[in-house]
């Protein structure tokens, strides 16, 4: 189960296993925000995680457990860093 249910706070834990180039399994699954054939991207408890290849597919998805299973030929994996609002208070209300 992705849930630690030792310390009683819930918190997710973030777990990436990659078989060959062909599964992949993660761990920590928040929810997925975007995937086609070539590209998909999810929120993890670690980040943003952008999964990149070819014929990609999600096998399994359980946004409960925190679980994504995909098939397909995997080309990259790699996390997003989070980009600070380079925006004013006055841009963001207004805009």
């Amino acid at each position: 189960m992705a849930y630690d249910l030792n310390n009683g706070s819930g918190a997710m834990y973030h777990r990436l296993t990659l078989e060959g180039r062909e599964k992949l399994t993660v761990g920590g699954v928040e929810d997925v925000e975007r995937f086609d054939e070539t590209c998909i991207v999810m929120s993890t408890c670690a980040g943003t995680l952008v999964v990149t290849g070819e014929g990609l597919h999600i096998g399994k998805l359980s946004l409960d457990g925190g679980e994504l299973h995909v098939d397909g030929r995997i080309d990259g994996v790699n996390y997003e860093e989070e980009q600070p609002s380079s925006r004013g208070l006055f841009s963001r209300l207004f805009a």
